[in-house]
């Protein structure tokens, strides 16, 4: 039996940009196999880009600001979320963030899947 693996702590230094999609900061702290986690900022009055995040499951953790995800056929659904709040974005789902709010939105991402962590794309199915 080999030996486990250590604890590693991430210490907001030690993150690393990463996963593009316009409008929104990435910064990676945790990257294996099947999982993804991260902090994510959106600044006031911006709308990121379509996206989907193909084979991955998203769980999305607001810890400050606004946070609407804007999904369905042209765009016309749309989940809000603020302090506290989880939102949970299903595999392949095309959507985008939305912080219409005041102050920049800080997010904790985690992902659980395999394949490309972000697809952007230039948008939903028309209504």
């Amino acid at each position: 039996m080999s030996e486990p693996a250590a604890v590693r702590g991430v210490h907001p230094a030690d993150r690393r940009l990463a996963d593009p999609t316009p409008g929104k900061v990435r910064e990676q702290a945790i990257a294996v196999e099947g999982l993804w986690s991260g902090y994510v900022r959106t600044e006031p009055g911006v709308a990121s880009g379509w996206h989907h995040h193909g084979e991955h499951e998203t769980s999305v953790y607001v810890i400050e600001g606004t946070v609407r995800i804007e999904f369905g056929p042209g765009g016309r659904d749309s989940v809000d979320a603020g302090p506290g709040d989880f939102v949970h974005i299903p595999k392949h789902l095309v959507h985008r963030e939305v912080n219409a709010g005041p102050t920049s939105s800080q997010e904790i991402i985690t992902r659980s899947g395999t394949g490309a962590l972000t697809v952007n794309v230039d948008g939903p199915q028309p209504a």
